[in-house]
């Protein structure tokens, strides 16, 4: 949400071409015919089909759907312009791109099996054509496609998926979807229509204006709160023009033209809320965006926080709406070089707080894997320094994710991360009302350390709040934090709802006692365990204390901070190591556990403390949890004559009290290094076991990706040769009807003169049937009177002339015998071509006319 796609990268001139990207893979044919069959003549858009196609193989997609549309179908080339109602197609073996109106070929950069086509032109669609870009993701296995719907989406674009269940492979679509980043989905012969109809309310309608009639001003509020209601996120600050954009943009993807009716609309589905709430979250960023910004930063501000602070000092950074992490990550770049080229300033740590709204947001930009397209952005030096190839894309290095931590806030309710030495909030309060912006700027301050620098946006300001800040250069928007305090009570607070409210609680409550039976006996009982039974506590296995017995004041404490009951904590520090050690022996040897002479303080007692530790087995209800009972016991009476320990000799009592601590110490030095053994060849074996199991599972994902690759490739390819194969049997029976409608017998033989094929003319003259194909014609009968019909066949084939005689049958009829050679496509002799027509009218013409 750091800015809007109109003034964000991808911004397009209005002479642009408008462009349509498809995506499909297997079983994407059918679906691009359909698409294709189905766009309005003149929609004054450009198509560019991107379709996983064998890279060894001769591509047939633009001869095929060519006979889907009337628009020119084209295959790609390099620097070819976008031209409107044009369709293009990806050529095999190549990476397609657009920028600047022109679709670009590249080899592709990564192996076979791990390439994705759509995910790569969709996102150089949305960085080219921004809000305008529009992304169609068709049938197909795998999840190409996703992430370049996100692209579009983040910059504002139209996304529209098929309707997974109308797909030959759903997973595309499905992924897509599952994702959040689709707009519309539907068939995909219903896909076309409902761009135009996008396009043309967008362009048609225009935007409610700012100051709408009542009924539309209420019917927006009813948005904001059934909005915040969804999401637990108020977002009445934005400014109005923001909300009703986006609003106005959902409006044109469900078809509706007033805020009444979509409100209505989200009352009746209430997913449709989630939508908004992420068309609100606009994440436009970048790496290094504004370079001469990101170069001050390095060459001024740096260099400064860094002269300022102790060696082994950790900075303190914080970028709010950090979006997909861009930005956190080339601020994090920017110190490691700042302090590479600083000498001095080796020991020097920066920890960076990058904070969004949007969850999905949050969820890549930890991650941190981008696509290739950041090469142009962050430059080969760094990328080679802070980003390790992977898949198709590039992954940010440990040493830089490790300084940003990412977490999920809001700015607006959320409190403010402190004793900041950066603060970075870029293009983001362009969004917020005047009175937030007010707001914020004391917030920010408060948040600073004093000569703390902030950071804003190419469009945003200081305001109201400049006595709070030194500008370092007004038109980089950087400023130092003014060494003068700011008023506590001027500033605003935000403070998170009471979501713990809802949660339960983590006490233990004791069942209230049931109703006891009203005779002698139960009030007897009841009120000796008040009166005498010692003071004990029920805990599990963890410690965490469950029940409590008497009063237990006097061995237990509450421990100062949070409330935590859990005995290791509460026990009085003389008893503490004593009952822990008691309780693990007991759990172990599932007995029971007496500790002795135990004392509760350092200064002489007359009382010490006896403590029984037991592991319950009975009743059921108890079984596993551990009974700490305390006995105290009073010291023995002192002896009227006590000898008087002579000077220098140690006191008996001192030398057993001493021996039996060093004992417990040494028990428990013993238990310690058992189970650090344990721990340590556990850890051991799970590492390498781990190891292991990554090393496996990367080999089956390598081999899965490229796997689901040459299928998808291979069922591309089945579908084009289905479709040849279909032609070739139409072309097959146009031409046995063409055959047969001339009425002339013919016969096809081969280069060894044997039968290839006849119409069924010829076998009312020569005796053929079905299996005769493949028979030499000297193995067949006929009733023609030619003993040389196969010397002239064979002297035909050997001179390609053509032979032509006038031959009688053995029941009187007369055909014109002509013998030519067979020629093929590519002009090769295949054979010879035998048509008998039949001249018996003629014949007997000629005779009646000689006889007059």
């Amino acid at each position: 949400m750091s800015q809007t796609p109109s003034q964000g990268i991808g911004a397009r001139s209005s002479s642009a071409v408008r462009a349509v990207g498809l995506g499909a893979s297997a079983g994407g044919l059918i679906v691009l015919e359909q698409f294709l069959a189905h766009v309005p003549p003149l929609s004054g858009l450009a198509y560019v089909v991107v379709q996983h196609l064998d890279p060894t193989q001769k591509a047939m997609l633009v001869e095929l759907l060519q006979r889907s549309t009337v628009m020119p179908v084209l295959e790609a080339t390099d620097t070819m312009r976008l031209e409107p109602d044009v369709v293009y197609v990806i050529p095999p073996n190549k990476e397609l791109t657009v920028a600047g109106g022109l679709l670009h070929l590249a080899e592709p950069a990564q192996p076979r099996g791990m390439r994705l086509p759509i995910d790569l032109f969709f996102s150089s669609l949305a960085r080219d054509q921004g809000e305008q870009s529009i992304g169609v993701v068709l049938s197909g296995m795998g999840s190409d496609g996703t992430l370049g719907l996100q692209a579009i989406k983040s910059q504002g674009g139209l996304t529209l998926a098929q309707l997974p269940e109308s797909a030959q492979f759903d997973s595309m679509p499905q992924s897509a979807i599952a994702a959040g980043c689709v707009d519309i989905i539907g068939l995909a012969s219903e896909l076309p229509d409902r761009i135009v109809r996008v396009i043309e309310e967008k362009n048609g309608t225009p935007s409610l204006p700012e100051d709408d009639d009542d009924a539309g001003a209420q019917a927006l509020g009813s948005i904001l709160r059934l909005l915040k209601e969804r999401s637990k996120h108020d977002l009445s600050d934005y400014k109005p023009s923001t909300l009703r954009r986006r609003i106005q943009r959902r409006l044109g993807v469900h078809g509706l033209t007033t805020y009444d009716a979509y409100e209505k609309f989200v009352r009746e589905n209430p997913q449709e809320l989630d939508l908004l709430f992420k068309e609100m979250l606009i994440g436009v960023t970048s790496f290094f965006r504004d370079p001469s910004v990101w170069q001050e930063v390095k060459d001024v501000v740096m260099p400064a926080l860094l002269a300022r602070c102790p060696q082994g000092t950790r900075l303190r950074a914080w970028v709010v709406g950090c979006s997909t992490g861009e930005e956190a990550y080339s601020l994090a770049m920017i110190f490691k070089e700042a302090v590479a080229e600083s000498s001095g300033s080796e020991s020097h740590s920066l920890q960076i707080f990058a904070t969004d709204l949007s969850a999905d947001a949050i969820n890549a930009a930890r991650k941190g894997h981008y696509p290739q397209s950041i090469a142009g952005e962050v430059g080969p030096t760094r990328l080679g320094r802070f980003f390790t190839a992977q898949g198709s894309g590039f992954l940010i290095n440990s040493e830089i994710r490790e300084m940003v931590l990412f977490a999920q806030h809001d700015v607006i309710l959320d409190p403010p991360f402190t004793k900041l030495d950066l603060l970075s909030c870029r293009n983001l309060m362009i969004y917020f009302n005047a009175a937030l912006q007010s707001r914020l700027m004391p917030l920010f301050s408060y948040s600073l350390r004093p000569g703390g620098a902030l950071l804003l946006g190419g469009s945003e300001t200081t305001g109201n709040s400049h006595a709070l800040f030194t500008p370092i250069n007004p038109k980089s928007r950087l400023y130092w934090r003014s060494e003068s305090p700011v008023n506590a009570g001027s500033v605003y607070f935000p403070t998170s709802p009471p979501r713990a409210k809802n949660r339960p609680s983590q006490e233990f409550k004791v069942s209230p006692s049931t109703v006891l039976p009203v005779n002698l006996q139960t009030h007897a009982e009841q009120a000796l365990l008040q009166e005498f039974s010692p003071a004990a506590v029920l805990v599990n296995d963890q410690g965490d204390v469950v029940y409590i017995n008497g009063r237990v004041g006097k061995y237990l404490e509450p421990a100062s901070g949070k409330a935590n009951w859990n005995i290791h904590v509460m026990a009085r520090p003389t008893i503490r190591t004593q009952i822990a050690a008691a309780l693990r022996q007991a759990i172990q040897d599932k007995g029971r556990v007496e500790v002795r002479g135990l004392r509760l303080g350092d200064e002489t007692a007359q009382s010490s403390l006896d403590v029984t530790v037991k592991l319950m087995q009975e009743p059921h209800a108890l079984a596993g949890l551990v009974m700490i009972v305390f006995h105290d016991v009073l010291a023995p009476p002192p002896a009227k004559r006590r000898r008087r320990v002579p000077e220098g000799v140690a006191d008996p009592h001192m030398i057993e009290e001493l021996q039996r601590c060093k004992d417990e110490i040494h028990a428990l030095r013993q238990e310690m290094g058992a189970s650090a053994e344990e721990l340590q060849a556990a850890n051991e074996e799970l590492q390498s076991t781990n190891e292991e199991l990554q090393s496996a599972n990367e080999e089956l994902t390598t081999s899965k990706e490229e796997s689901q690759s040459m299928n998808e490739e291979l069922q591309t390819l089945n579908q084009e040769l289905q479709t040849k194969l279909d032609d070739l049997a139409l072309a097959q029976s146009d031409m046995q009807n063409l055959l047969n409608s001339t009425d002339i017998a013919t016969l096809f033989l081969d280069s060894a003169l044997n039968v290839r094929r006849y119409t069924e003319q010829v076998t009312r003259i020569i005796h053929l049937r079905e299996g005769d194909i493949g028979r030499p014609l000297t193995d067949l009968a006929s009733t023609l009177n030619y003993p040389t019909l196969n010397d002239d066949a064979r002297q035909t084939l050997k001179t390609l002339t053509l032979t032509e005689k006038e031959i009688t049958t053995s029941d009187g009829l007369w055909f014109l015998v002509r013998i030519k050679p067979y020629r093929t496509l590519a002009d090769t002799i295949q054979g010879v071509v035998i048509t008998l027509i039949d001249i018996t009218t003629a014949k007997k013409l000629e005779a009646r006319l000689r006889k007059e």
